[in-house]
């Protein structure tokens, strides 16, 4: 893909800083004092970026940064299994930070962050737009490290950091760069893994409660942001700055830990890593919708073993039994009912009535199940609403079972 520069020589195109309109803002702290940066030519002008390599050191990290797993279950859940072959190289960790936190148009993207693996440490690299006249140059220069990317990792960037970055490229007659990659956003996996544990999944979450990192002083909520960023503007005072990159280095790390988290635990969840019960259930959740069968039922039948909430264990149970019914395994599902009516869960004793009638024709059996379950819904401690669901079905049923059972004698 030519980079912005190329298009616009090709095109005759020659614009340089000079041409753009100065910033009159006062420059009491400039950025250029506070971080450790530098400038970068454009035909469109300069940009400010920051670059730093964080070598690999797994002595410094709970988490080694380095990335040690494969890909194939986090190809399959987004449906592409071209990433499972790509080098790690070829993947860009992106996260931004912006002039407003809904999004929209008017939205800048005043600092892009990208980063990516590279033979000996994780190279960061931190596009910085000093005055909204130098958007142009900024995109110039992400549009360069783009090229070589292959698979962008983000969280929570289909709902926002893609759809803006994207939408800045097109406000300066760009076409949309971020499209045209496979893409994985860990906000979804996060979500579909932690939801049952974690109260809240926001990357600081997170990484305090499954990467085991705990970030600085230094850093400051996202909220926060946008009013640093037009204090800036306002003052020149650059300062306080320095805060809102360490916010988004540690988020585009955390991006690449995660990523490797996530990948080794679902390639292999019964290694030891995983040490909470509701997690693998999560697992089991998340290979049956993959039509993984044997790995969920792995997952689901390991998850039981800890000692986990027992809604959670209700609902594993159910789900897993009829996965098994689905797949004709009807003996696991019989186990697993038997285990959910001690319980007294309705669902089971219904599905061992049904099992009873319909494939061992033992009316005597599926009426017993039947009656339990019309006795449990009449003790006091049953929810009304849930005993006019399921009153009428079972005396229905009750009503048929005797009558066939009737006419099983007479014959």
């Amino acid at each position: 893909m030519p980079s912005l520069s190329e298009k616009l020589k090709a095109l005759g195109v020659n614009i340089g800083a000079d041409e753009l309109r100065t910033s009159t803002r006062p420059l009491k702290y400039p950025i250029e004092t506070v971080i450790d940066g530098r400038e970068v030519d454009t035909p469109l002008g300069q940009t400010f970026v920051v670059e730093k390599t964080y070598p690999f050191d797994p002595r410094q990290e709970d988490i080694p940064l380095k990335f040690t797993a494969s890909l194939p279950t986090i190809s399959a859940w987004i449906q592409n299994p071209d990433i499972a072959s790509y080098e790690p190289k070829s993947f860009i960790f992106l996260d931004t930070e912006t002039s407003g936190l809904a999004g929209g148009t008017g939205t800048y993207a005043f600092l892009i962050g990208i980063g990516k693996f590279i033979s000996d440490g994780f190279h960061l690299s931190q596009y910085f737009m000093r005055d909204p006249i130098e958007e142009p140059a900024q995109l110039a220069s992400v549009l360069g490290v783009l090229e070589e990317c292959k698979v962008l990792v983000t969280y929570n960037g289909k709902s926002f950091d893609v759809p803006l970055v994207n939408s800045r490229y097109i406000s300066n007659g760009e076409p949309a760069p971020l499209n045209s990659y496979a893409h994985i956003d860990l906000l979804h996996l996060a979500r579909r893994l932690w939801r049952d544990r974690l109260a809240s999944r926001t990357l600081g979450s997170i990484e305090e409660n499954i990467l085991n990192a705990l970030r600085t002083e230094e850093d400051i909520p996202g909220w926060m942001v946008p009013s640093i960023y037009f204090d800036y503007l306002k003052s020149g005072d650059a300062r306080p700055l320095s805060n809102v990159f360490y916010h988004n280095a540690m988020d585009i790390l955390s991006l690449a830990t995660l990523l490797n988290h996530i990948s080794t635990i679902l390639d292999d969840p019964h290694g030891g890593i995983v040490e909470h019960g509701v997690d693998l259930i999560a697992m089991g959740r998340i290979f049956e919708d993959m039509r993984e069968f044997d790995s969920a039922a792995q997952c689901f039948a390991h998850g039981l073993e800890f000692n986990i909430p027992e809604n959670i264990r209700g609902k594993a149970i159910q789900r897993w039994s009829f996965m098994e019914k689905r797949r004709n395994n009807i003996e696991i599902s019989i186990q697993l009912w038997e285990n959910a009516a001690e319980y007294e869960e309705i669902y089971a004793h219904v599905e061992l009535a049904k099992v009873f009638e319909h494939r061992m024709r033992d009316y005597v059996q599926a009426i017993d199940w039947t009656e339990q379950a019309l006795t449990i819904i009449q003790s006091p401690h049953f929810p009304e609403l849930d005993r006019r669901i399921w009153e009428s079905e079972l005396e229905h049923r009750l009503t048929r079972l005797v009558r066939k059972f009737e006419q099983s004698k007479k014959t």
